[in-house]
């Protein structure tokens, strides 16, 4: 789709509200001949959406999500050309939330279709292809209230909308999980018969591909308000599956990450981390804001387990991370070692050898110039130091990086990073290359959660 086009959607959906309320009646003849004239194709769409205005209608774009405008521009039924998609309330109707569907006729945009469902707003919407023919499906989450969502499905084949599945939910995924080339989808819920607790329902297509149906569904081991990350990933041999992480406190008031792993198992969904003994996950670590993922480039989801470093009595603790991938049958194997600096947006993998021998301590030495050195261990208390890694953030930072016995690490837009080594460092019974440890260094890309699921 031509970025001018969707511009002038943008321009439309901005100016049709200001004219209808009168904002405009005051411009001046110079003014209202400087405003862009609409192409052809668009007076039509502009009528018709005037037209819902002056009814009584109002825009009502998504509230999260990657789709946020009012008005969208998506090529539904897969012949190359766009539809749009005009979200509305019309609070004087049972069903108030509406989905216009316009679609090109001749040199016109005639209403082709219309979706409406009960609620105050829509939270967001998604499209996919999930039955692979072409044509997308649209994901639409409806907030019914305060307290209650709805999940719905539309197939739009032909530009006639069916509802292929609709559910009260509190997360879901879009995910292949049975690896048949198909989109399937995960609703988490809550369990009505047990406070406290959520489950996880599988929907799959139906031999004809006309419906989604329940096909089964999971135990979590936490309540939906605890829950923090929903993420497809992948298992050890590639099989995909669905990482669910919960935060919840401990009885030592020590917030602790409770992960549940959901993969496909004969066709029927499974928490392949749940104990039979007690019902539970068998995946719990202290909470540091880590979500799973992919650390050491593998291509499967690890999930953290972090293990505290040694320190002085009175310092604040630090943390190595052990990260694991899982199997189809829920058997964890140890992948990497990290230390991560959340605070700082990087993180380190560490070298197996360096395992029970090494800490770390953080020192920010101004507001623009924070320091984490590395030391090897005496018993239970940092030994000597074997390098410091910079986090250099003023305007100044170039001329920090170089400082003499400094090496570039990387550079950011507002950020660099540099390390030094200490004059010990090789004579380290456990070091390794430096260009090793400079290669395992990774800056943390910002993860920009649109809540959409």
């Amino acid at each position: 789709m031509p970025l001018w086009r969707r511009g002038w959607i943008l321009l439309l959906t901005a100016l049709l509200p200001l004219a209808l309320s009168g904002c405009m009646l005051s411009a001046s003849p110079e003014d209202l001949y400087a405003l862009p004239q609409l192409p052809e194709e668009y007076k039509s769409l502009s009528a018709q959406l005037s037209e819902a205005l002056s009814a009584g209608a109002e825009y009502a774009a998504p509230q999260a999500g990657g789709n946020l405008p009012p008005v969208q521009m998506k090529d539904l039924d897969g012949d190359g050309v766009d539809e749009v998609l005009a979200f509305f309330r019309v609070n004087s109707e049972d069903r108030p939330l509406k989905i216009y569907i316009f679609r090109v006729q001749g040199d016109d945009y005639v209403q082709a279709a219309l979706i409406d469902g009960a609620g105050t707003s829509f939270h967001s919407v998604r499209y996919e292809d999930m039955d692979g023919d072409g044509a997308q499906e649209i994901v639409v989450s409806w907030r019914v209230s305060a307290e209650v969502q709805a999940l719905s499905v539309y197939s739009v084949k032909n530009l006639e909308p069916v509802q292929l599945m609709t559910s009260s939910y509190a997360r879901y995924e879009v995910v292949d999980m049975d690896g048949d080339g198909d989109l399937e989808l995960v609703v988490v819920r809550s369990d009505e018969t047990e406070s406290g607790l959520s489950l996880a329902d599988y929907y799959d297509w139906d031999s004809g591909k006309s419906m989604l149906q329940l096909q089964s569904t999971a135990r979590l081991s936490a309540s939906v308000a605890t829950i923090q990350w929903m993420q497809a990933g992948a298992l050890q041999e590639g099989e995909r599956a669905v990482f669910i992480t919960a935060r919840d406190a401990g009885a030592d008031e020590t917030s602790r990450a409770i992960t549940d792993i959901l993969a496909c198992r004969q066709s029927e969904l499974a928490n392949i981390v749940l104990s039979s003994d007690t019902g539970f996950t068998t995946q719990i670590a202290r909470f540091l804001n880590l979500p799973p993922g992919d650390v050491n480039g593998d291509g499967a989801t690890e999930v953290p387990r972090p293990a505290e470093l040694p320190t002085e009595p009175g310092e604040d603790p630090c943390w190595k991370i052990y990260w694991y991938c899982y199997t189809a049958d829920g058997a964890d194997s140890a992948q990497a070692i990290t230390y991560h600096n959340l605070t700082d947006s990087w993180y380190l993998l560490i070298p197996e050898q360096w395992d029970g021998r090494f800490t770390v301590r953080q020192t920010n030495v101004s507001s623009a110039v924070h320091a984490t050195t590395f030391y090897s261990v005496r018993g239970r208390s940092p030994g000597e130091e074997l390098l410091t890694i910079y986090t250099l953030t003023g305007a100044d930072r170039e001329t920090q990086a170089s400082k003499s016995g400094r090496a570039l690490l990387r550079r950011r837009t507002d950020t660099v990073y540099a390390i030094s080594y200490s004059a010990g460092y090789d004579e380290w019974s456990y070091a390794v290359d430096r260009s090793v440890v400079e290669e395992s260094f990774k800056p943390i890309e910002k993860r920009w959660s649109m809540g959409e699921n």
